[in-house]
């Protein structure tokens, strides 16, 4: 068995001197925010789960590059005060040369992801969010920085979007799409016809941060998660897909969201994990 470094992402492969903060190109961010939920609970263990998960990975190339896993965001205090030190670590992540990476917690805190990369580079980038669900309302149950809402605000915002694999969409969201040109390639048509490459508008910004929701997967793959949908992409599919979006752009950022890990699931934080390396490996 290996020996358990249980708060290091990667710790047991890692040796002492690619896990130095200052050094390493990959710095994970843990944030455990629970805060909008609406229907399963749990993301505020989905962190934790997938770092202990990692732990039983086999050593990748990523590891040379040098990872780094920050304390946890504290989520214990109101939602905007999370919010705003998640933007914070970013930006100096950013600034001072390392590539964040966001480890949730509910999907509300891609906002504060996104801005404070944006606002490290000094202008507004693209997003390729993967995801069951568009995330465009106005606001849910009374909540603007809603899970259900981020892309709204952020396309609100001046950033453009790349939707992949959505499949639970309302009305108020298909009128945002059209009104803000966002890409999108939905479920049905990706699945039923086993697309893995799609390419992005040649106009779509050079600097992309990637939003990785758990629900994007099929439920098959990816059971433990807050709000399941039927019809999801197969691991492989969504690693080609994202990997197909980032040709001929640069990858600033990102985060893996939603994991609402259950005592009884042990397949569902090790995929998540093993996604998480899968995807390292080519941004």
């Amino acid at each position: 068995m290996k020996e358990l470094k249980s708060l290091q992402f990667l710790g047991s492969e890692l040796q002492e001197h690619e896990s130095l903060r200052a050094s390493a190109k990959f710095q994970i961010v843990p944030c455990p925010m629970e805060k909008t939920v609406s229907y399963g609970s749990g993301t505020c263990l989905g962190p934790n789960a997938i770092l202990q998960a990692s732990q039983e990975l086999e050593r990748s190339p990523i590891c040379e590059s040098g990872v780094f896993t920050q304390d946890p965001i504290d989520c214990s205090v109101d939602h905007k005060t999370c919010l705003l030190e998640l933007k914070k670590r970013n930006e100096r992540i950013v600034t001072e040369g390392h590539f964040p990476v966001i480890l949730g917690g509910e999907h509300s805190l891609t906002w504060a992801a996104v801005k404070g990369v944006s606002e490290a580079i000094g202008q507004k980038i693209g997003i390729v969010q993967v995801d069951a669900h568009a995330d465009l309302r106005d606001s849910y149950q009374g909540r603007v920085h809603s899970h259900a809402s981020v892309m709204n605000i952020l396309v609100q915002d001046g950033h453009r979007l790349a939707s992949i694999g959505v499949r639970a969409i309302c009305e108020e969201e298909k009128k945002t799409r059209e009104k803000y040109s966002v890409f999108f390639q939905d479920a049905g048509e990706l699945v039923r016809a086993n697309v893995s490459s799609i390419d992005l508008p040649s106009d779509f910004p050079e600097f992309v941060y990637l939003s990785f929701d758990l629900d994007g997967l099929d439920p098959s793959v990816m059971p433990a998660v807050g709000t399941p949908v039927p019809g999801g992409l197969s691991y492989y599919q969504s690693i080609d897909l994202v990997k197909s979006t980032l040709k001929g752009r640069t990858c600033v950022g990102m985060d893996l969201v939603e994991l609402s890990p259950s005592q009884a699931d042990i397949v569902s934080p090790f995929t998540a994990a093993s996604l998480l390396q899968e995807l390292l490996a080519f941004v």
